[in-house]
């Protein structure tokens, strides 16, 4: 996976093709997204760092056979499709959080009182539940307000900046900013209950 970076043109040319249904197309287009996504996934696993034991390449595995899954996506351009890398790369984080929460609450998780273990495998829990909490409050947000969820999809977990934002949802920077604002305030105010 080279340093070069690949011409946009040349990746979204690859997308499309990949959607009409060739195959080689895919093959040619994953060395030319791999340090994206990597990079992408690295971004996703600070968020969750504690107790998480999925390493970024084993995310980029995990993503990629979700991605070779779906069907039916019209890729506009390389930013919608790291766009919907990082949704899945979101998802899959969740159903590890759910599951590891899921884990506990069934006693999966033997707890050795007031050692270091005990420590970090609560910590690991707490931010799981978190997770799920904020995952949960998002698809709240999405039920109302579809445009405002997808704006911090993009820019908290995909990493994407105002302009590419606004261009991936086709409204202006400062409705990004609006959105993104207005967005964060009602997560805040939906996760303290």
């Amino acid at each position: 996976m080279g340093d070069a970076q690949p011409r946009p043109a040349e990746v979204t040319a690859l997308l499309r093709a990949w959607a009409r249904g060739d195959e080689t197309a895919l093959e040619h287009l994953m060395p030319l997204v791999y340090d994206e996504l990597r990079r992408l996934a690295r971004r996703h696993l600070r968020r969750e760092r504690t107790g998480q034991t999925l390493q970024a390449t084993a995310l980029v595995n995990e993503a990629y056979l979700r991605l070779v899954d779906v069907a039916g996506i019209e890729w506009q351009d390389r930013t919608h499709f790291f766009s919907v890398s990082s949704r899945i790369m979101r998802r899959v984080l969740i159903d590890a959080a759910r599951s590891r929460a899921a884990q506990k609450r069934a006693g999966g998780v033997e707890r050795v009182p007031d050692s270091e273990l005990d420590r970090v495998q609560t910590r690991g829990w707490d931010r799981a539940v978190e997770l799920c909490a904020l995952d949960d409050a998002l698809e709240a947000l999405a039920r109302l307000d579809s445009r405002r969820a997808h704006v911090i999809e993009l820019r908290f977990f995909g990493g994407l900046s105002v302009e590419q934002t606004a261009d991936v949802l086709n409204v202006s920077a400062q409705t990004v900013m609006r959105d993104w604002k207005l967005a964060r305030a009602w997560l805040m105010r939906e996760l303290r209950g």
